[in-house]
């Protein structure tokens, strides 16, 4: 299984008061069967990549629809099988 790690700003942004543009984004995560954490900046959730990709559809539309301005989406694919560490040392060189 591949995993993917979504990351959420919805706007505009009220201090302590998510609004429902905020609400119905982090409602559709949670629909989609995701555990999303609201931070004070995003809110992050993981699962499997195609349950992410298709959350994403779904929270858009949720959120626009009720008086989003903005989304920002980042998703980020974790527990790769064979990834390969981009810190790693390049064994060629010598």
């Amino acid at each position: 299984m591949t995993g993917a790690r979504l990351e959420v700003l919805v706007e505009p942004f009220r201090e302590n008061d998510p609004g429902p543009h905020v609400v119905a984004a982090v409602g559709a995560m949670g629909d989609a069967g995701l555990n999303p954490d609201m931070g004070p900046f995003a809110t992050t959730a993981e699962g499997d990549l195609d349950v992410v990709i298709s959350t994403v559809s779904t929270l858009l539309r949720a959120a626009f629809d009720e008086g989003a301005t903005s989304v920002q989406v980042r998703v980020d694919r974790v527990g790769r099988p064979g990834a390969v560490d981009d810190e790693a040392p390049d064994s060629r060189s010598a």
